[in-house]
């Protein structure tokens, strides 16, 4: 399942082989926009993915991939809608050692 969005999301294994990192930026005709646009439109993607993850069911890999994607936009939306954040950088998360992220986080991408 793909959804599309502001974000650029990539999935990048670590160089020590412990785990992996997302990298997420923003798209370019979204840092385009003016602010007040940026956080209404951040808070659309935001919505979309939660009605997304809940059309799923429980067991379905797409879900889980989803609402960490969820999680993260969660985060960052009070930082997007007050204009804090610099969107030409990459915001880099990790996920490490006992988390397991299956194949389902990067069919999404």
């Amino acid at each position: 399942m793909e959804i599309s969005g502001p974000l650029t999301i990539g999935l990048v294994d670590k160089l020590d082989g412990l785990g992996r990192e997302l990298h997420v930026g923003f798209r370019e005709e979204f840092r385009r926009l003016p602010l007040a646009a940026q956080g209404e439109g951040f808070r659309a993607y935001v919505a979309d993915l939660s009605a997304a993850a809940f059309a799923l069911e429980e067991d379905d890999p797409d879900r889980a991939g989803i609402l960490l994607i969820q999680q993260i936009a969660e985060q960052l939306l009070p930082h997007v809608e007050a204009g804090e954040l610099s969107l030409g950088d990459t915001i880099v998360v990790e996920i490490g050692g006992g988390l397991q992220v299956g194949g389902s986080l990067a069919d999404l991408l």
